[in-house]
């Protein structure tokens, strides 16, 4: 006959455990960023799971495998069908910016005068002479570094790769082994809490990856009416560094501008100067157009958060951990928001989870 622990040492036991996960989450940090990844892109893709195991006859198993690698091959094609266009562009782009470096290298080299005085730039060309230098490191270097990154990436890449396959496939189980872990009276709730939050994290994914294609799609729009060279490629960075609100676009202008002031229009017959003031006067007419509207309607109406809120929790999050505190930031605030709205309800002794949350509790909890 098994003895049962007592209260204190179970809950000792408890702490014990939490620490100890703690600790490990602490340590292995660096290896929980591609598995976050990985966890967003399974997530993404697994509504399209869902779905086509409702309306057809396959089992989740080989809706997984359909899905997966076809959205597999589709990342792997449209790379390599987009890379030469992308290159082209890439290098015009990297040729501006280091033709703009260098001449405001010579600038910065030279005193300045003013009323008599002389002012001496030398150790800001200096620091512009280190920042331009990762482009146009020697060969041999320049192959050395590559070669660690690609092999680096492709590691992570790997590791992404294969953890969404297992994510795919193994989530129903992790969630119900994990709802399991308590009581059987409290199962139900938990069932709710959790699709509470996953409502919550998969509105934001969807609203943040519309956001990036909408801002992406509109940027290179504006830049190829305007004549800018690499058009494509800043539209891109564009809608990729939406992904941080104010900061991302803002550098995105800023290196469209570098570019018109370089290269000018190739149809607008004003100085370069001229064609960078017309880069900056759209920008600032499509930005407030979707700071103003398009992104409280897209954001707002995916976690139902403020809209200063998400500001300044993304700008914050940006500081402290970069573009992945950004990414996280915003689901996980209104993820917790969620939970502790769970937890004062159940301190207060008030209905947690009223009845009208799940509509008719199911006999066996599937949904994914």
């Amino acid at each position: 006959m098994k003895r049962a622990w007592n209260l204190t040492f179970r809950y000792l036991i408890g702490i014990i455990t939490f620490l100890a996960l703690v600790w490990f989450l602490y340590y292995a940090r660096i290896v929980l960023e591609p598995i976050i990844i990985a966890a967003f892109i399974a997530y993404l893709i697994d509504p399209v799971v869902a779905l086509l195991t409702r309306r057809s006859r396959l089992a989740r198993p080989a809706a997984v495998n359909l899905v997966y690698f076809t959205t597999l091959a589709v990342l792997v094609v449209t790379p390599a069908a987009l890379t030469p266009v992308f290159f082209k562009e890439m290098q015009q782009v990297v040729r501006d910016l280091i033709a703009g470096l260098d001449s405001l290298q010579g600038t910065l080299s030279s005193p300045l005068q003013i009323a008599g005085t002389t002012i001496s730039l030398e150790q800001l060309a200096i620091g512009l002479s280190n920042f331009r230098r990762p482009f146009s490191l020697p060969q041999p270097e320049q192959a050395i570094l590559m070669i660690e990154s690609t092999t680096r990436g492709a590691i992570w890449s790997l590791v992404i790769v294969v953890c969404v396959y297992l994510f795919l496939s193994g989530w129903p189980r992790m969630r119900d082994w994990l709802i399991n872990l308590a009581p059987a009276a409290h199962r139900p709730e938990l069932q709710e809490l959790y699709l509470r939050v996953r409502t919550v994290w998969m509105a934001y994914l969807r609203g943040q990856l519309l956001l990036m294609l909408i801002v992406g799609i509109v940027f290179t729009i504006a830049w190829a009416i305007i004549g800018i060279p690499g058009a494509l490629v800043l539209g891109l960075v564009a809608g990729l560094f939406t992904l941080v609100p104010d900061v991302g676009p803002f550098l995105a202008v800023t290196l469209a501008m570098a570019v018109a002031l370089l290269e000018g229009s190739s149809w607008i017959p004003l100085s370069n100067f001229w064609v960078m003031i017309i880069v900056l006067v759209v920008y600032l007419v499509l930005i407030n157009i979707k700071n103003l509207w398009l992104r409280p309607v897209v954001m707002g109406r995916s976690v139902k958060m403020n809209e200063g809120l998400v500001l300044v929790a993304i700008l914050i999050a940006t500081v402290l951990n970069g573009i992945m505190g950004a990414l996280l930031v915003v689901p996980v605030l209104a993820s917790t928001i969620v939970i502790i709205d769970y937890v004062l309800k159940h301190v207060l002794n008030t209905d947690a989870l009223p009845a009208n949350g799940p509509r008719r509790p199911p006999k066996k909890f599937n949904r994914n």
